[in-house]
């Protein structure tokens, strides 16, 4: 929780909530809940009448408001106040104060404010630079339009696509060249671009614009791409690409939009670095055998690609959807808007605050910003507003939610969880549906019974009240587990569905999961396993291990990401993956799964190899093998180790590996 310490460097910490003119109910008994380690001050008009409160507060140190609405009247107070601290802003009042339901939101608003309390470390940035250097691409007059509009702002290349009998322009102000782009990568201030059927118009064109030889291979560059071609999209995701701009030629509305846009897209441009990657947690591929490519297959923009061992994370092209993230086993990709430990240390807060100011049967509703809160401030300002037990929990994209999120919600006390999505469908949700089926799974194996986690399909408040209404009032655990979110991605998840089996109704030790989970162990079968142990080498995690001093293969459950190296690898094909949790004591032990004893060589009685294996190969040799059927002094050989092999050969050869070739005939005076 977000409890305050002395000697904070943000000062005697303030929080206001006003009343908006008395239009919510203050329940200041449950709101001081949620404002541990700072001073809880109430309002009415605080951002007009009661302003200087505001001034006087930031003399002593930061303060938190519970208005968002008036933001900028309370950043203007603290420039003006120049004490150098800060001013921030948590939604109350569409979130909980405006509502049917408002007289028992007291918990709700504690456990908001106590979210909000919970800093968040700054997320890293990639920067964009463009020079204007610009390509329209079109198949018509339409396009050299658009150009002609753009040609003051960005430098221009207008590339049209089997144009048909096009009016030559009245004045050359910039290229405008015939050809079909047929590859493209790139980003914002770096498209490189390969076209086909590339031509150049001849001056004279009369009536239509008539163009010279073409030729195929082309290449280009350009910081930025208007496509009104009304083609086949040159990215996957066209709408997260950078710097790409794409509009049906038909629309006039959206090819206004995109000139619009295009303008403005000359100078520096900064982005979040949305995903923190890891290489060498990463488990794709060993030895040109590849293992997981969750990653590689769920990308909806191309920005992961394999790269040896591992993937490589483009974060210029990355649009920050997480679903990298959500799926990988490894925690090589891990969501950084803002990472997973600080997010549940701000879940924390919010459902332990909750259950702590006397609130019942949390429902935790996860939503995008841009999609959620629009929605939910109509509902409150339209509707009843969001009932008192449902806590809105707003991610950059609810695509990144992963399963350590999801587990350690209902470990917290949460009731119900909801993501609420457009009531469009998105092409993008399958790493969502997978985090979900993972965690319905777990959460009926350990008796909560069907339909905690779910979806809400909504783009009306309407609909959004319907959904939130319908819902079972069901109680979360009997007791609420308060542990501190601690360690990367995959130690968070683990740590998170210990805790949860711990409070559970009716936890089982294993529990079956569905194809590509993150968790489970192995099915060898030890009769055909030769310990030849590739399997080892193979194992990005340390999962699958060989003993140094025997031949012994044994297994670590806790380290299996189920990536499947193993039984790429295995040359006798004897293993399969089981995908399941195991929450019992012995998933940290390694079990044995395969252990022989060595073959001793017959000359020096140096362990090598496995017995039984060493046996298979002679039988086999002495059965059918010419150099071996029936010369026993061969077989002997491959009783031995290596260094005494070469020792016996060149005994029983006469040959001296280490004798240079033989010496010429000295000649003397006599033999002339």
């Amino acid at each position: 929780m977000a409890d305050g310490t002395q000697g904070d460097p943000r000062g005697e910490r303030t929080v206001f909530v006003c009343s908006c003119e008395g239009t919510m109910p203050l329940d200041e008994r449950a709101l001081a809940k949620g404002c541990r380690g700072a001073r809880l001050e109430t309002a009415r008009q605080l951002c007009r009448a009661e302003l200087p409160r505001l001034a006087a507060a930031l003399a002593k140190g930061e303060v938190l408001v519970g208005c968002v609405q008036e933001r900028a009247v309370f950043a203007d107070a603290a420039a003006e106040a120049k004490s150098g601290h800060a001013v921030d802003t948590v939604r109350l009042r569409e979130t909980a104060g405006w509502s049917a339901e408002a007289d028992r939101a007291g918990p709700k608003m504690a456990a908001l404010i106590a979210a909000a309390q919970v800093p968040m470390p700054p997320t890293p940035i990639v920067t964009y630079r463009s020079e204007g250097v610009a390509l329209v691409y079109g198949r018509d007059e339409r396009a050299i339009e658009a150009a002609r509009r753009l040609s003051a702002k960005l430098n221009l290349t207008v590339l049209l696509a089997d144009p048909k009998d096009v009016a030559p322009p009245r004045a050359t102000e910039f290229p405008v060249v015939k050809g079909r782009i047929v590859r493209a990568s790139g980003h914002l201030g770096a498209f490189e671009l390969v076209v086909d059927d590339y031509a150049a118009p001849s001056p004279s064109s009369r009536a239509s614009l008539v163009f010279g030889p073409a030729r195929n291979g082309a290449k280009s560059r350009a910081d930025l791409i208007l496509d009104l071609s009304g083609l086949t999209p040159l990215f996957p995701a066209p709408h997260k690409r950078p710097g790409y701009l794409r509009a049906d030629p038909n629309d006039p509305v959206a090819v206004e939009r995109a000139i619009f846009a295009a303008a403005d897209l000359v100078g520096t441009f900064d982005k979040p670095r949305f995903v923190a990657f890891t290489e060498a947690l990463c488990a794709h591929s060993r030895s040109r055998k590849t293992g997981c490519t969750r990653c590689l297959d769920l990308c909806p923009v191309g920005a992961i690609r394999p790269n040896g061992d591992a993937v490589a994370l483009d974060p210029m092209i990355c649009a920050g959807c997480g679903s990298c993230s959500a799926v990988c086993p490894t925690g090589a990709a891990s969501y950084a808007l803002p990472p997973a430990d600080a997010l549940l240390r701000r879940l924390r807060a919010l459902l332990l605050t909750y259950r702590e100011a006397g609130g019942e049967r949390p429902v935790l509703l996860i939503h995008e910003v841009e999609h959620g809160e629009p929605l939910i401030e109509a509902l409150a300002r339209f509707g009843d507003g969001l009932p008192a037990r449902v806590l809105p929990f707003a991610l950059n994209e609810v695509t990144a939610l992963g399963l350590e999120t999801v587990a350690a919600a209902f470990a917290y006390g949460a009731a119900e969880l909801r993501v609420l999505l457009p009531a469009r469908a998105r092409a993008d949700l399958e790493a969502l549906h997978r985090t979900l089926a993972l965690a319905d799974t777990v959460l009926r194996a350990w008796g909560f019974g069907e339909g905690r986690v779910g979806t809400i399909e909504a783009s009306d408040p309407d609909a959004l009240a319907a959904a939130l209404a319908a819902l079972p009032k069901r109680e979360g655990v009997a007791v609420l587990r308060t542990f501190a979110p601690m360690g990367d991605k995959r130690s968070l998840a683990q740590l998170s569905l210990r805790e949860l089996a711990k409070a559970a109704p009716a936890p089982v030790d294993i529990v079956p999961l569905p194809e590509k989970a993150p968790f489970g162990t192995l099915a060898v079968n030890a009769e055909g396993c030769t310990l030849c142990l590739s399997c080892v080498s193979a194992c990005p995690t340390g999962a699958l291990r060989d003993n140094p001093d025997r031949p012994q293969l044994s297994f670590v459950e806790d380290a299996c990401v189920q990536c499947g190296l193993c039984a790429a690898t295995c040359p006798e094909k004897v293993i399969t993956l089981v995908p399941r949790l195991n929450v019992g004591a012995d998933v940290v032990t390694p079990r044995v799964i395969k252990e022989e004893e060595p073959f001793a060589c017959i000359r020096c009685g140096k362990p090598f190899g496995v017995k039984s294996s060493i046996e298979r190969v002679v039988a086999k040799l002495a059965a059918s093998h010419w150099m071996y059927k029936g010369n026993a002094a061969n077989l002997e050989l491959m009783r031995m180790c290596e260094d005494c092999r070469v020792i016996a050969v060149t005994e029983t050869s006469g040959i001296d590996p280490y004798a240079g070739p033989p010496r010429p005939k000295i000649l003397t005076g006599d033999d002339v």
